[in-house]
C-alpha cells in the first residue's frame, strides 16, 4: 500500500485527535489532496535518526485557514503501519510517500485486567496529586491515557508495536508498577526530610549537678 508521508518526532496512537498546524508548501498541498481526493496519510515516527513504524491518519475538518495559506487541522489516527520503503517526493507530488503495511491490532482484553490498569492509573494519579476522572472500563484500552501515564517517548515507541492489547496492558502493568514504586519511596523520604527540617525548640540543660 502507497500512501503521502508526513514524518514527525511525534507518537500518535490509533483512535487519537490528531491537531495538526500545517504551514509548509509540500503539507498545505498534502491536505488539499486529502480534502479533494479523501486519501489518507502516514506519520511515521522519526525516532533515532530513522523511520519504522507510524500511524495511518484520516483528514477530519479544516478548523481554520489563514491568509498565508496555513492552516490548523484536526485528524483521526487509525492503524499502525510498518515502513517498508521511503521516497522523498510522490511522483508529481512536493510531499514524500511511501509503502507500507498496515498492521493487525486487537483490542480484547477482560474486564479484569481494565480494571487492574485503571486502579493503577489512579494510584498514580493520587500520589502526583494529579486530578483523575472516572473511566468507561468497556470503553477503556491500553491507548486511552497511554499520554499521561509516564511513558517516556521510547516507551510510547515500544507500545506502538505491540500488536495484542493484553501484551501492552502487561507493558503500561510494569511501568504502572515500577513507576508508584519509585513515587511512593520518593513521597516517604520527602515526608522524613520534611520531619527532619522543622526547627526544634530543645530545653537548655542543666550541669549544676553533673558528676563526672
Amino acid at each position: 500500500m502507497k500512501i503521502p508521508l508526513f514524518p514527525l518526532q511525534s507518537i500518535f496512537f490509533p483512535g487519537e485527535t490528531v491537531p495538526l498546524h500545517i504551514f509548509e508548501e509540500r503539507y498545505k498541498q498534502l491536505i488539499t489532496d486529502c480534502r479533494e481526493e479523501a486519501i489518507t496519510f502516514g506519520i511515521p515516527v522519526f525516532i533515532n535518526n530513522k523511520m519504522e513504524y507510524g500511524v495511518e491518519v484520516q483528514l477530519v475538518e479544516v478548523v481554520s485557514t489563514y491568509d498565508s495559506g496555513e492552516m490548523d487541522v484536526v485528524c483521526v489516527a487509525r492503524q499502525v503501519f510498518k515502513l517498508l520503503a521511503f521516497e522523498k517526493n510522490m511522483p508529481g507530488k512536493l510531499y514524500a510517500g511511501g509503502i507500507v503495511k498496515l498492521l493487525d491490532y486487537d483490542y480484547e482484553a477482560s474486564i479484569e485486567k481494565k480494571q487492574t490498569i485503571i486502579k493503577g492509573i489512579h494510584q498514580l494519579y493520587t500520589i502526583m496529586e494529579v486530578p483523575f476522572k472516572e473511566l468507561n472500563v468497556e470503553a477503556f484500552n491500553s491507548f486511552t491515557l497511554a499520554h499521561k501515564i509516564g511513558l517516556s517517548f521510547e516507551q510510547e515507541y515500544q507500545l506502538l508495536q505491540i500488536p495484542s492489547e493484553n501484551d501492552r496492558l502487561n507493558f503500561i502493568s510494569l511501568h504502572l508498577t515500577a513507576t508508584i514504586t519509585v513515587l511512593s519511596e520518593v513521597e516517604r523520604t520527602k515526608k522524613i526530610i520534611e520531619l527532619n527540617g522543622h526547627f526544634k525548640n530543645f530545653d537548655p540543660l542543666d550541669f549544676k549537678d553533673l558528676e563526672m
